[in-house]
């Protein structure tokens, strides 16, 4: 049996449609892990790039940090956590979380530094506070490239969080740890496959996003 017959399989079974390990419940409990972990992520990633960004320094810290928690094995981290604290959703939230600060931490940061310092100038010139230089002046312009970051990040997390189900959590990645304690390849692929339309689902959200978001004019000149 082929790949394709795998996930004919999985996807026609109406078994797997219902119930507590049904495919909704799977991909509404992975969402929600996802979308903490990036919520999180963001919250720690953001400021710090649009500060460091914003004044120019730190840049040199921002690439060390980035460069070390991205050699981080997230697998390898939530076990160590798990032994460490045991039990729960912050063994899982912390390898998440380390995975998505620094794509949108550096990006935030490049955006900052890349708008073109002219407008940015004229607005020190009238007298516009730092905050609204800031806000006003330069986020308009580095947003498509932060939202670039966010959409790495979040695509990094959807792709891992899988790794939930190694410490008795839901979402996707119970299909293929059961799947593979079970020797049930239909449930396997069928969580892999799952796994990378939702993945897919996340470009299209912040491809939408973002065509509302940033304004037509940073659009055309991005």
């Amino acid at each position: 049996m082929n790949v394709l017959n795998f996930v004919n399989a999985f996807f026609s079974d109406s078994a797997h449609w219902h119930g507590y390990d049904g495919i909704p419940t799977r991909v509404w409990e992975h969402i929600q892990y996802s979308l903490l972990a990036l919520v999180i992520a963001a919250a720690i990633g953001l400021p710090v790039g649009l500060v460091t960004g914003h004044t120019g320094r730190g840049g040199n810290t921002l690439a060390f940090i980035a460069t070390a928690a991205r050699a981080l094995p997230s697998f390898g981290l939530l076990v160590l956590l798990f032994v460490l604290i045991g039990l729960g959703m912050l063994p899982v939230m912390i390898p998440l979380v380390v995975l998505a600060v620094p794509p949108i931490l550096v990006t935030t940061y490049e955006a900052v530094r890349s708008v073109d310092p002219s407008p940015v100038d004229a607005a020190r010139g009238m007298g516009m506070p730092e905050s609204r230089v800031l806000f006003q002046v330069e986020l308009p312009e580095a947003l498509p490239l932060i939202l670039g970051g966010l959409r790495s990040a979040a695509i990094q997390i959807v792709s891992t969080a899988t790794i939930a189900a190694y410490v008795s959590f839901g979402g996707l990645g119970r299909y293929i740890v059961d799947g593979l304690y079970q020797r049930d390849y239909e449930k396997v692929v069928g969580g892999a496959t799952l796994t990378a339309l939702l993945a897919l689902a996340t470009l299209a959200v912040f491809w939408a996003v973002s065509r509302v978001a940033v304004s037509r004019g940073v659009r055309r000149s991005a």
